[in-house]
């Protein structure tokens, strides 16, 4: 039992439950998405005898569970999610640093979130868990309209995070800024998870789940090479 333990992976699913996430647009809510593809993620590993744990955060830490391989621990996980909702503004760099402090030992480290913070804040949270040797699989869960930016009638932009953030506008004079930032924020995205070796899945909430567990059995693969 002690040589099991010693050999078999150590999986932490972390799971971004700030404001941001409950955007549903026309599809499921991002926050939803994570939820099922951090359920289909712990039901594989656990059944691999890997030890899952799971954490979800917003500002704080507000929810979390050590690795464990049990029977149940399955069902401890949906029952996590399933009492979890979108909550306030997200502080990545805050949050991962009380969260690398408690890893025990090295792990697989697979971060689910829209990533919608300051890049800078991003690369030190991204930066504390590789300091640490932790692999890291980063999913990016993103939402149809944030890609193409549809709107075209004058709409009330509100943020998900901060309620009283509100602004009623034309779309058309947003779009290509927001395009153009959007654009760069992901360029950027890519560099530093390919500067700091981690794995980056992009999701859209309209994609298949399979795709993510694709590129996680990749990742898996390359990791026993």
């Amino acid at each position: 039992k002690e040589f099991e333990e010693e050999t078999n992976l150590r999986a932490y699913l972390i799971v971004d439950a700030s404001g941001s996430m409950g955007y549903s647009g026309r599809t499921i809510s991002k926050f939803v998405y994570a939820r099922y593809l951090a359920a289909c993620l712990g039901y594989l590993l656990i059944s691999q005898r890997d030890a899952v744990g799971l954490t979800l955060f917003d500002t704080i830490v507000r929810e979390r569970l050590e690795p464990a391989t049990s029977p149940r621990r399955f069902q401890q996980i949906t029952d996590a999610l399933e009492r979890c909702q979108p909550g306030a503004e997200t502080s990545l760099a805050h949050v991962f640093g009380q969260l690398v402090t408690t890893l025990k030992r090295r792990s697989l480290v697979i971060f689910i979130s829209d990533c919608f913070d300051s890049i800078e804040h991003l690369t030190t949270a991204l930066q504390q868990l590789r300091h640490g040797r932790h692999e890291v699989l980063l999913f990016q869960v993103l939402a149809p309209e944030e890609l193409d930016f549809p709107f075209t009638k004058p709409t009330q932009f509100r943020s998900l995070e901060l309620e009283t953030h509100r602004i009623l506008t034309d779309p058309h004079r947003l779009r290509q800024v927001y395009l153009e930032q959007f654009r760069e924020f992901q360029q950027k995205l890519d560099q530093t998870a390919g500067n700091l070796g981690i794995d980056l899945c992009r999701m859209i909430t309209t994609d298949p789940y399979d795709r993510a567990l694709g590129a996680f059995l990749d990742q898996r693969a390359r990791r026993a090479k």
